[in-house]
């Protein structure tokens, strides 16, 4: 009997023990702490529990995953530029251009005046067999209108991208007809390209043009040295202007190609990551060809990667401008919900020892960084350029810097010649593209029957397009200025005709008529006639560039102010 009794009372016993307990507690905490909350010592479980508190006890009801959805950017911006947070939604996009291939209907396309317009369509992909054509207008999505102020990049390519296999249907506009034509795409696999160019600019030298560093970017450029193989070629560039990274291990394969066994690629090292070298293998193809690579002021991580591997080990001449200046390395974390975050874990290092991180104490600073040096006069002479970093050596005892992305070997200054305020702003306000677009689509039918830059270039000046850009940026609130029109002809014409025969044409096609006068291609060209693609021990660039700032004029690469995205 007496043991019955004692099981009845025993969860008493223990509830008025937990009571007690709370109360000591408290009154500990209270008297130890100055009545502060004190849950827990560590910052990360204080963060956890500031929302358990929100949650519970705050005046309105707040939505407790919206409110990290906004800390984590938040969080993660006080550590670099780079440390960034993405949400599941936007997860996939972050992740397409590097990847070999995504999922969609096969169509690049612009947004312009609240409408997707699409550009260029994929042969054989999707889109094209079910009879989507360059030019059209895609105004509904799913019989929904899909037109104005919400309709951005990243909306349509939600809209548009999705699982393979699965069905998305388009209501189109197109030139020439009012009614709106419904078509149905059946999504597939897309692939993507890092290697957008790829032909002889002369009889001995082969030119590739990379876009970024994805997974498939290595593969793709052994295709390419294997078509300019069939050409004979004996001297390459390597394009790397604009291109603003992705996967060191493709940064790493390629510089592999033309380094010799054993010599330094690149190097990592963290807090938590103990230093880690990657080296040639000695198995390249072309470790004894002439290299040039091509740089400027937004070529970064990955490019400067390869850049300062070549540079380092004195294997080839780097031409262009000062680098971006971007030397940590991310990892990408995956969350359950398939958001991620892509945390700095480490600095890279060129084989010099120099990491080429610029500084970003300033965020502001940081941010405004192509503005600063473009006040500063660096884009217009080398000896504006600041080094904020230590002096480091190549193999050959040449002197590079830390601290600041890679100058290059040869500095080639883009110049006012030709510039004008008119220029400036026909470019920068998008008209140029607009006019392109309208322009190809209108003669699409003729322009359609070219398929060679030259003769297309050659049909485009018969025409007089640059009078009939003038008229239509005039009527579009850009006033007609007869002087500097013609102070900028060259300008002008260079942007339109390039962007026409982008339109029709492809990628390359728009690079090969842009690297026709481009003043970094004839630097290299010139470097491989005069047989000094190999830097020499010691030898100092100064004179070199003085020369090459008064021969070329370094006119501004028309790439465009509108975004291209694919679907």
């Amino acid at each position: 009997m007496s043991k019955n009794r004692t099981n009845r009372y025993t969860p008493l016993w223990m509830a008025l023990c937990v009571v007690l307990g709370i109360m000591v507690g408290s009154f500990y905490a209270n008297h130890f702490s100055g009545n502060r909350l004190n849950i827990i010592n560590t910052s990360g479980n204080k963060l956890n529990n500031l929302l358990h508190i929100i949650d519970d006890q705050y005046v309105d009801t707040v939505n407790i995953n919206d409110l990290v959805e906004k800390a984590m950017p938040q969080i993660l911006g006080e550590l670099d530029p780079h440390s960034v947070y993405i949400t599941a939604r936007d997860g996939q996009i972050a992740n397409d251009d590097l990847r070999g291939s995504f999922s969609g209907i096969g169509i690049e396309f612009v947004v312009r005046q609240d409408t997707i317009r699409v550009q260029n369509v994929i042969g054989n992909g999707p889109a094209e067999r079910a009879g989507v054509i360059a030019g059209d207008k895609i105004v509904e999505v799913d019989d929904s209108s899909f037109v104005g102020k919400k309709v951005t990049n990243e909306e349509a390519m939600h809209h548009l991208k999705g699982p393979k296999d699965t069905k998305v249907k388009l209501g189109i506009v197109r030139y020439g007809e009012k009614k709106i034509r419904h078509i149905t795409v059946t999504r597939g696999e897309i692939p993507t390209k890092s290697v957008t160019a790829c032909y002889m600019l002369d009889e001995h030298s082969g030119y590739i043009k990379i876009k970024n560093f994805g997974e498939n970017t290595y593969p793709e450029l052994l295709i390419a040295l294997a078509k300019l193989s069939q050409q004979s070629f004996g001297n390459l560039v390597i394009d790397l202007r604009s291109n603003t990274g992705g996967y060191l291990e493709s940064a790493v394969q390629i510089a592999n190609e033309f380094l010799s066994k054993g010599q330094l690629i690149v190097y990592t090292e963290g807090r938590r990551y103990p230093r880690q070298e990657y080296r040639a293998d000695g198995r390249g193809s072309y470790q004894q060809i002439p290299l040039v690579i091509l740089v400027d002021e937004i070529s970064a991580s990955a490019s400067e990667i390869l850049a300062g591997a070549i540079q380092d080990n004195d294997r080839g001449t780097i031409v262009g401008r000062r680098s971006f200046g971007k030397g940590l390395v991310q990892k990408p974390m995956e969350f359950s919900d398939h958001s991620m975050i892509r945390l700095t874990i480490a600095r890279y290092y060129t084989p010099s020892g120099r990491c080429i991180q610029k500084p970003y104490d300033d965020s502001k600073s940081y941010e405004e960084d192509w503005i600063n040096r473009y006040q500063h006069g660096e884009f217009f002479s080398q000896d504006s350029i600041k080094h904020t970093g230590p002096a480091y050596h190549t193999a050959n005892g040449r002197v590079v810097y830390g601290g600041g992305g890679i100058t290059p070997d040869i500095f080639v200054p883009e110049d006012t010649l030709g510039m004008t305020s008119y220029y400036k702003e026909a470019s920068m306000s998008g008209l140029i593209l607009q006019f392109a677009y309208n322009y190809t689509d209108e003669h699409r039918s003729k322009l359609s029957t070219f398929d060679e830059v030259k003769e297309l270039e050659t049909y485009l000046k018969k025409q007089n397009t640059l009078e009939e850009f003038v008229s239509f940026a005039d009527k579009n609130g850009l006033k007609r200025r007869n002087l500097m029109i013609q102070k900028s002809r060259k300008l002008l014409e260079r942007f339109v005709y390039s962007r026409i025969i982008y339109n029709i044409l492809n990628d390359q096609a728009w690079t090969e008529y842009l690297n026709q006068d481009d003043p970094a291609v004839m630097e290299a060209l010139r470097l491989f006639r005069s047989g000094t693609a190999f830097p020499k021990k010691g030898a100092s660039d100064t004179k070199i560039a003085k020369k090459v700032a008064m021969l070329f004029d370094g006119r501004i690469r028309m790439t465009g102010t509108t975004r291209i995205a694919h679907a």
